[in-house]
This record gives C-alpha cells, structure tokens and sequence, in this order.
C-alpha cells in the first residue's frame, strides 16, 4: 500500500491537469521567462497579497532556486507546485501550491494561489482550482484542505466560497504579509464534502 501511495504521489508530482481553458503543469526551465515578466508587471497588484519582495526576487536565478526548491519538495511528499497557463495561446497566468502537507492522523495540506494581474477577474483561478482539487483527494490521499486569506481579499475569499471551502474563523498575525504581520480568515475543504458536492454536480 505504501508503495501505490508513493507512485501515486509521483506521478503527480509531474501531472499535467488540462480544463476547458487553462492547464496546470509543473514548472520547467523554460517557463523561467514568462514567470519573471508576469511577476514584475504585476507587482503592484500582487504584493498587497504577498510577502515583500523586490526585482531581484523575479531573476531567473529566482526562478532556478524556485525550480530546484519545487523539485525537492515534492520528492519529499511536502509540497507540489504547479503554473498555469491558457490552453488557447499557452499564456502563462499564475500558480498555485499546494505546501505543508501533513500525513498520518492529519492527511492534510494547505493552498496557495497566485493570478497575473491581467488575467484576474476572469474565472480563470477558479477553473483551475477546479482542475486540482480533484487530484488532491485521490491522487495525494489528502482530507483535509486548508486556504488562509487577508480579510480585505475579497476576491479570494469569493474563490474559494464558490468552489466549496467552509469558512473556519480567524488566525491571528498568521502571516507577514507586504512586510507586517496580518491576520488571516482560515478555510476548509473536506473530502467527504467535496465528494458530496461532486455527486450533486454530477446528477444534475
């Protein structure tokens, strides 16, 4: 059993997930480009949302740290990283990650997400959210989905109201955020909820 569970997270490891629109993949060496321009014009938009970072943090020395640093994670079973990119001209929009995965009694992880500021406002994270959460419940064997968003996120928390996650409460000064400690609205999302609402797509 061990084994399959390990095969299993392998092979998502390198996963290729394809929507209607948008497709997730892992990162490659050749993304470097794309991800450094997408990052730096949308610098404004995103760091109100995101710990500090400068240009520097946009090289493509940054994005090889990043390439190895996802590698080495997801070998280990602690993290998965994916980009996403249109389906239509294969435009990059953002990524998500899925970090902190916790196994044993837990078999949880938390989810994180990141969208170009062009590209924001057109259903295209929900889509992909949409893509990966089937994926982390049967491929990585996970219950539990944990999401953390600032209060005045109200895009985000919109997200991911729409695609099932329970709201939880408050994490006090949960993360440093644009340079200050914040806190946080913590959300949930359950296999067994998730598997319910699937079924309820599904017949109607």
């Amino acid at each position: 059993m061990k084994r399959l569970v390990i095969a299993l997270q392998s092979l998502f490891s390198r996963k290729r997930l394809s929507g209607k629109r948008v497709f997730l993949r892992p990162a490659k060496r050749r993304d470097a480009l794309k991800w450094q321009k997408l990052r730096l014009s949308s610098k404004s938009f995103l760091s109100p949302w995101e710990p500090s970072w400068d240009a520097a943090s946009c090289s493509r020395r940054a994005f090889m740290r990043y390439l190895k640093n996802s590698s080495y994670l997801a070998n280990i079973d602690r993290s998965y990283s994916f980009l996403i990119f249109k389906e239509e001209d294969k435009d990059l929009i953002g990524g998500v990650n899925v970090f902190n995965v916790r196994r044993g009694v837990s078999q949880s992880a938390s989810l994180g997400y990141w969208v170009g500021k062009r590209f924001a406002r057109k259903g295209y994270m929900k889509e992909a959210l949409e893509i990966l959460l089937p994926s982390l419940f049967t491929d990585l064997r996970l219950n539990r989905i944990e999401a953390a968003t600032l209060k005045d996120n109200v895009a985000s928390r919109g997200l991911l109201e729409k695609i099932g996650f329970v709201k939880e409460g408050i994490c006090r000064s949960y993360l440093k955020i644009n340079g200050k400690w914040q806190d946080h609205i913590l959300y949930s999302l359950l296999s067994d909820e998730y598997k319910r609402k699937f079924k309820q797509i599904l017949n109607n």
